[in-house]
C-alpha cells in the first residue's frame, strides 16, 4: 500500500528526517525511485555512534579507551619480566629470542587466519613499526635494564606519551588542543621531575638508551596506530614481527651461542611474557585501542604506566617503591584526565 499511495511517501520521509540519526537521509528526500529504502538500510547498517554531527569517527563505548588501557597494563609488566628474563640469558640473546618467539606466535595466527600480505604501500609504515616496537624499544630498554632499576627506566619512560603525541602531529598533520598539549606537557614535566630526583640530577648510560628508546617507540607507535585504521591492529604487529623473524632467527642462533643461559623460573617466565604478553598482545589490543581513540589520546593513557611498573617493581622485584611515587601517580593522573576530555 505504500509503494501506491504516493500521499504517504512524504510522510514517511518527514519522521525519517527528525529522529536525529542524520545518515543516508538526504538521499531519501531527492530520491524517490527507491532511494529511501537504500539510505534507510545505509544508516541502519552503520555502528551506533560511528560519527558524530559534524561525520567525524566516535567511540559508541570506551571500547578503545578500554583495549588501549588494557595495552599499557601488559607494557606495564615488560620491565620486570626483562629483568626476570635477564637473569637467565644475556641482554642480546633476550631481544633476539623474544622477537622470534613472538613472530611466530604470529605467524601461527596469521597462517590460521588466512591473512593475505599487505599493500605494497603499507611496508614502509610496518618496517617503522619493525624498527622501533620490535627492535629498537626492547633492544635499548634491555640494555638499559643492565646498569638501572626497574622503577628508574619505568618514569624515564613515563616521557614517552608526549613523545608519541608530537610525533603524531607531525605524521598525521593533526594539530590537538592547547588543552591537551598543557596537559600533556605537565604530565611530562611531573614524569621527567621524579626522574631527575630519583637519579640524583644525573644522567647516566642507561638513561641515554631509555631517551633512544622514547624516540624509536614513539615512531613505531605512531606508524602502527595510522596503518591500524586501515587493516586490523594485529596484522600490523603480526606482519611487523614476521618482517624481522629472518634478522631474529640468525640474532638469535648467534647470540645464544656468545652469550651465557642459565635457565631458571623467572628467566623462562619472563622470556614468555616479553614474547607473547608485550610484544604480541600486548601491541595487539595497544593498535587496536589507538586506532579507536586516536594516536594523541591514546598515547596519554601510557602515563599511567611508571606507576604501573612502580607497583610490579615492588611486587615481583622487591625493589623499594620510591615516597614520591604517591605523589607523581595523583598528579599524573589528572593530567591523564585532562588529556582524555581534551579535544585531539
Amino acid at each position: 500500500m505504500r509503494a501506491q499511495d504516493s500521499a504517504t511517501a512524504p510522510m514517511t520521509i518527514a519522521v525519517a528526517t527528525t529522529d536525529g540519526s542524520g545518515a543516508g537521509h538526504d538521499g531519501g528526500v531527492t530520491r524517490h525511485d527507491g532511494g529511501t529504502r537504500a539510505g534507510s538500510t545505509s544508516a541502519a547498517a552503520a555502528p551506533a555512534g560511528s560519527t558524530d554531527a559534524s561525520g567525524s569517527r566516535t567511540d559508541p563505548l570506551p571500547r578503545g579507551t578500554l583495549l588501549a588501557l588494557l595495552g599499557v597494563v601488559c607494557f606495564s609488566l615488560t620491565f620486570p619480566s626483562t629483568a626476570w628474563g635477564l637473569e637467565s640469558f644475556g641482554p642480546w640473546s633476550l631481544v633476539a629470542v623474544r622477537s622470534m618467539l613472538a613472530a611466530l606466535i604470529a605467524g601461527a595466527f596469521l597462517l590460521v587466519g588466512r591473512v593475505p600480505l599487505p599493500e605494497r604501500r603499507h611496508w614502509a609504515g610496518i618496517a617503522v613499526v619493525a624498527g622501533g616496537v620490535v627492535i629498537g624499544f626492547p633492544l635499548l630498554t634491555t640494555l638499559a635494564l643492565q646498569t638501572s632499576t626497574t622503577s628508574h627506566a619505568a618514569v624515564v619512560v613515563g616521557l614517552l606519551p608526549l613523545t608519541t603525541a608530537t610525533f603524531a602531529a607531525l605524521r598525521t598533520k593533526r594539530r590537538p588542543s592547547r588543552t591537551f598539549w598543557f596537559a600533556a606537557a605537565s604530565g611530562a614535566v611531573v614524569v621527567l621531575a621524579f626522574t631527575v630526583q630519583q637519579s640524583g640530577g644525573a644522567v647516566s648510560k642507561g638513561d641515554l638508551y631509555l631517551f633512544g628508546a622514547l624516540l624509536v617507540c614513539a615512531a613505531g607507535y605512531t606508524e602502527g596506530g595510522r596503518l591500524a585504521r586501515l587493516m586490523p591492529g594485529w596484522h600490523v604487529i603480526g606482519w611487523a614481527l614476521i618482517l624481522c623473524l629472518p634478522l631474529m632467527a640468525v640474532g638469535s642462533a648467534v647470540a645464544l651461542a656468545v652469550e651465557p643461559v642459565h635457565l631458571n623460573a623467572h628467566g623462562v617466565i619472563g622470556l614468555a611474557w616479553v614474547a607473547a604478553g608485550s610484544t604480541f598482545f600486548g601491541l595487539y589490543v595497544w593498535y587496536r585501542g589507538m586506532a579507536s581513540i586516536g594516536i594523541p589520546k591514546a598515547s596519554q593513557l601510557q602515563l599511567a604506566q611508571p606507576l604501573l611498573t612502580l607497583i610490579w617493581s615492588v611486587v615481583l622485584l622487591d625493589e623499594t617503591l620510591p615516597p614520591a611515587a604517591p605523589i607523581a601517580a595523583v598528579a599524573v593522573l589528572v593530567c591523564i584526565a585532562v588529556t582524555q576530555r581534551a579535544k585531539s
